[in-house]
């Protein structure tokens, strides 16, 4: 049986549209590739990369404060060090909890699902309780396999990795704190003086 034009014509375009139907296809299956941020501050650069793969939600939120410069003008404020281990803990930095800064909780992505470790340079999100995230994340220095979810804990929400800046990072760590604290778990860990968050933009 012999087929029309308008068939002719119509399996042409079919055939001349599949390549990039093809490519369509293959870009949308592609997992998301992890996204760069520069944060700059009053003693340098810091370049993390965000996974988006593997911590959606905790990366997504990260970035919705990059794009929307929530973290300009803020700062690290917080040096925990480790307990016998002062080259060791995590800073903090962010928001600081500035009701004009912050945007809604996020769901918690535990380690347990997403299969990030804390180890040395994770990037992870500072919280109360489960699903109270926003807008305060900290950078690990050393093992922090502690803060990895377990069984019984929960843990803490990885979500990507500084790339370059670590020698900031533990100088930070080793800021002056005062003696006092937020509460008994933060005593002697908030730096006498931050360092300024000036702005966190992506980068390529």
């Amino acid at each position: 049986m012999r087929r029309g034009p308008r068939a002719i014509v119509a399996a042409a375009m079919l055939k001349r549209a599949l390549p990039a139907l093809l490519l369509v296809a293959l870009l949308a299956a592609a997992p998301p590739k992890p996204v760069r941020v520069e944060i700059r501050t009053d003693i340098g650069p810091i370049l993390v990369e965000l996974d988006t793969r593997h911590a959606p939600v905790t990366a997504g939120n990260f970035l919705a404060y990059v794009d929307q410069h929530r973290f300009d003008q803020m700062s690290f404020y917080r040096a925990a060090r480790a307990d016998g281990r002062p080259k060791e803990g995590f800073v903090q930095g962010g928001t600081n909890n500035m009701m004009t800064r912050v945007l809604k909780p996020i769901r918690h992505e535990p380690t347990s699902v997403t299969g990030l470790r804390h180890i040395d340079g994770t990037l992870s999100m500072a919280r109360d309780d489960p699903g109270t995230a926003t807008g305060d994340f900290f950078i690990v220095v050393g093992d922090g396999r502690y803060l990895d979810a377990t069984r019984k804990d929960p843990g803490y929400a990885a979500f990507g990795h500084v790339v370059r800046g670590m020698p900031l990072v533990r100088r930070m760590l080793a800021a002056k704190t005062y003696p006092g604290g937020w509460s008994k778990e933060t005593a002697g860990q908030q730096m006498v003086k931050s360092v300024r968050i000036l702005s966190a933009r992506r980068v390529p």
